[in-house]
């Protein structure tokens, strides 16, 4: 609740931020799509009320970087 900004974070990508988006009035909800060279740590960070929260997922990419 009351989310403010949403920022996505790729570890190993030469630009690590790959995506942010800031909220006003919104529900929070957001969706992307990014492209990996390889297996990478992802992080979303968010704001709400003020306060930052993070969540880190190790992202495996395979060989054609499809499924696996």
């Amino acid at each position: 609740p009351n989310v403010e900004a949403i920022a996505v974070f790729v570890e190993k990508n030469p630009s690590p931020l790959v995506a942010h988006a800031s909220f006003s009035g919104a529900d929070g909800y957001f969706s992307a799509r990014m492209k990996m060279a390889e297996t990478s740590d992802v992080y979303a960070v968010v704001k709400s009320g003020g306060k930052l929260y993070m969540a880190k997922q190790n992202i495996k990419v395979t060989a054609g970087g499809c499924g696996g």
